[in-house]
């Protein structure tokens, strides 16, 4: 027989060979999953998806085994710096395939006014190649951020995305930057515009354009100089019907090609609402509805009538109440009838006395279903 100890010994033995069995086990566990983990991470990368877009994970190409194409580009941004406005500008970005096989541009993607060109889509390796882009600048003060996407057969860089960025500088300033005209004052209140040349080179005015021809000055396209006062005409018949609208000036500055400046005019009157819009209507039955009719110039009117241009809608004051800078009308409108129509339209005129409109439209709407009969 053996020893008592020797046998407490021997289980001893087995227990610390299977604990360390154990440790072991784990130990590799632990260490297959570390290796899966980082061969996962390797395949995802955070991308942004577009412009303003959130950042989500796709993946990517696991890196080739064999010999791939690749395409470095010598830059993807492209600063084309301060540039004119309503220019064409060009630029290129010139790129190689490192790669041990042919690179091919599978597409160029399309961006809002850029134009692009290649001579070619395939490239030996160790082979250089340019895309060639084309662009318009603004005609107005701005700043150009653009992306351009580039696709091909690199396994590891599918995608490379491309940004142009400008920013469009005039070298030519006027005032004002807008005009506020009023129908009560000599000549609309139309103020001088001032025309100034900023790097004091000499240009012409080659045109005066107004909306409706509202607006006129006078100009001598043979002048050069580096600054013109215009001193606007205004036709204040046509402005009344043209309450908003601008003024274009043509200019031969290489550096500034026009001058905008927009108006408005405020109304001689104003009505509220300025449009009827009336709800489940009913053929024939007539809706009253009260109108404001205020003059902006505090000068004083009376109302002459109501009519409707088209005839569709019957229309009759009921009220007419004096109120500040106005009046308060309370009138009676006589939908048509239906005749199987949803809805129906008109414009009615406020006569004012001594010849003057003001103009208002009307939608209406059907009640929808069909009447009830008339219980006896």
């Amino acid at each position: 027989m053996r020893p008592k100890y020797e046998t407490k010994i021997s289980q001893t033995t087995k227990r610390i060979a299977q604990i360390i069995c154990i440790v072991c086990g784990l130990v590799l566990i632990l260490q297959i999953g570390c290796q899966e983990q980082a061969k996962s991470k390797e395949n995802l990368t955070a991308v942004p998806t577009g412009p303003g877009e959130n950042m989500e994970e796709i993946k990517i190409a696991p890196k080739p085994e064999g010999p791939a194409p690749k395409i470095v580009f010598e830059k993807e941004i492209y600063d084309f710096g301060e540039v004119g406005p309503s220019a064409k500008q060009t630029g290129e970005f010139k790129f190689t395939n490192e790669g041990k096989v042919t690179l091919k541009i599978t597409k160029v993607g399309r961006c809002c006014g850029i134009v692009t060109n290649m001579d070619k889509m395939q490239y030996a390796p160790g082979e250089s190649g340019v895309l060639k882009v084309e662009w318009n600048s603004s005609p107005r003060e701005s700043t150009m951020n653009r992306q351009l996407n580039v696709y091909s057969n690199d396994p590891i860089t599918p995608q490379v995305r491309l940004t142009i960025k400008a920013k469009v500088v005039l070298q030519v300033t006027w005032e004002p930057k807008r005009l506020n005209l009023v129908l009560d004052e000599e000549n609309a209140g139309c103020q001088n515009i001032t025309i100034s040349s900023l790097d004091d080179q000499p240009f012409s005015i080659l045109g005066f354009e107004s909306t409706a021809d509202c607006i006129t000055a006078d100009y001598d396209s043979s002048v050069k100089a580096t600054q013109f006062v215009l001193e606007p005409r205004v036709d204040t018949d046509k402005l009344q019907t043209n309450l908003r609208g601008r003024i274009s000036i043509s200019l031969n500055h290489p550096r500034g090609n026009s001058a905008i400046v927009p108006f408005s005019v405020l109304a001689k009157y104003k009505i509220n609402p300025p449009l009827l819009i009336i709800f489940n209507a009913a053929p024939g039955k007539p809706i009253v509805r009260t109108i404001s009719v205020l003059d902006n110039y505090g000068k004083g009117f009376e109302i002459d009538s109501i009519s409707s241009k088209n005839g569709t809608v019957a229309m009759k004051v009921l009220e007419q109440k004096k109120i500040s800078d106005g009046y308060q009308l309370e009138v009676e409108i006589t939908p048509p009838a239906t005749e199987g129509k949803t809805r129906f339209m008109d414009t009615f005129d406020i006569n004012i006395k001594g010849g003057e409109k003001i103009t208002i439209k009307c939608n209406g709407y059907f009640k929808k279903g069909k009447p009830k009969p008339l219980t006896q």
